[in-house]
């Protein structure tokens, strides 16, 4: 497979158009995918798609129907997919339970769960058809031992594992790989959505002492997604800087 172990693979990255989704569009770029970023932002995922050579696709992930026409959008400049990404996502308020507003709640849990939830149910009956597909959904280690002050994202994350879980188990007949990570954060823009109190518990949690670079979230998932992931699937990869290693 040399140098492009993606060549002729066609993937579609979710918020690709900044952090950690653009970190791995690039990757998977330069390993010879053809990338869509389907983004919300337009305006920044076309800055992104030309500066990295994919194709930009406004998509709201919370609405099945923008899903679907994305996929459609996809498939028509590039070819049928059979390669996703789930990195979109918020973080939503730092605060206790008792005081979590109904609508944050919500919001977190639309984008982040429902929006993955649709992104796999629109791919999946064509990998299905033509016998192919991997499926990378991007938890958080928040998913697997809850933050306190962030029981929306928490509660969403373990959701997506637990998705991927359920969904890699339906397709294992199939050579269909539906993985998940659980990083641990990443210094990109959704940290301005968090106080400087709870970035420094997540901080403090990390026994490598830093938070997760976007490149080695990339280079997890460009394996994960590639032809030669062709047994795992169903599995969640720690990703936490051993934090979690369970």
């Amino acid at each position: 497979m040399g140098d492009t172990p993606l060549k002729d693979q066609v993937a579609i990255v979710t918020g690709g158009a900044q952090g950690i989704g653009y970190a791995v569009a690039e990757r998977l770029i330069s390993q010879g995918a053809s990338v869509a970023l389907w983004d919300l932002d337009k305006d920044l995922a076309d800055q992104s798609a030309s500066a990295l050579g994919a194709v930009a696709v406004e998509t709201d992930i919370t609405q099945l129907s923008s899903v679907e026409a994305a996929l459609a959008e996809t498939q028509r400049a590039v070819g049928p997919v059979t390669t996703a990404v789930n990195s979109a996502g918020i973080a939503g308020p730092n605060m206790p339970v008792s005081e979590y507003p109904e609508a944050d709640w919500k919001r977190v849990l639309d984008i982040n769960l429902n929006g993955t939830f649709f992104v796999n149910r629109t791919v999946v009956p064509g990998m299905q058809e033509r016998g192919y597909g991997r499926i990378a959904n991007i938890a958080s280690i928040a998913g697997k031992e809850g933050n306190p002050n962030a029981s929306a994202y928490s509660a969403s994350k373990a959701g997506v594992i637990a998705l991927t879980k359920s969904l890699g188990k339906e397709l294992a007949d199939f050579d269909i790989a539906v993985n998940c990570i659980t990083p641990a954060a990443a210094r990109t823009r959704i940290f301005d959505q968090m106080t400087e109190e709870h970035i420094n518990y997540m901080l403090s949690k990390i026994p490598r002492a830093r938070f997760v670079k976007v490149e080695e979230v990339a280079d997890m998932i460009a394996w994960m997604v590639s032809p030669a992931n062709s047994y795992t699937t169903g599995a969640v990869f720690d990703l936490s800087g051993g934090r979690a290693t369970y």
